[in-house]
């Protein structure tokens, strides 16, 4: 019965020395410094200056905004709205949906594509004739699991038949 015992407490002195010492996985995300986190993406092609923007959205005022408020006008309206905003919340959960609509159907998602349209009487008078954005996932069909071709020669990628977004509202951004 005495050697019972020592084992016993051999066994409790090793468990709470296993505790104590041995290292523990840490929660990654409250471990990383801002240097870290920093180094986790990629600065994004296509990025202009937030001068060239301004030059973008003047030339856009100058060249395109009377031809557009003039056939807003024509419905009724002052003026047409010249970009769209999402939350980040929207967007995310958008990304999620598509994704997951898109593994359903055995599709790869490789981008989304923003398209210009404007709405027509079904949507009421407060947005007849005025534009909209709606954003559609792109992608391409996976192959079978079972394939000996790992290739899609296919071509670019197509629009999906997962329903686009078309919820953001008029955008009231910084530029003129």
């Amino acid at each position: 019965m005495k050697k019972l015992s020592y084992i016993i407490m051999g066994f409790i002195a090793g468990a709470a020395l296993t505790y104590y010492l041995c290292p523990r996985n840490p929660d990654v995300d409250s471990m990383k410094t801002k240097l870290e986190i920093a180094e986790n993406y990629e600065k994004p092609k296509g990025l202009i200056t937030q001068a060239y923007g301004d030059t973008l959205s003047t030339n856009w005022t100058k060249y395109r905004k009377a031809a557009v408020d003039s056939c807003a006008a024509k419905g009724g309206h002052a003026m047409d709205d010249r970009s769209v905003w999402w939350s980040t919340k929207e967007i995310k959960n958008y990304l999620k949906y598509s994704k997951k609509q898109a593994d359903s159907l055995k599709y790869k998602i490789t981008g989304y594509r923003i398209y210009l349209g404007v709405y027509g009487h079904e949507a009421g008078s407060k947005k007849c004739n005025l534009t909209t954005m709606f954003m559609v996932p792109t992608g391409v069909k996976r192959n079978a699991e079972a394939s000996m071709n790992p290739f899609n020669f296919r071509g670019n990628d197509t629009d999906l038949p997962i329903p686009p977004n078309n919820q953001g509202g008029g955008g009231n951004g910084g530029y003129p």
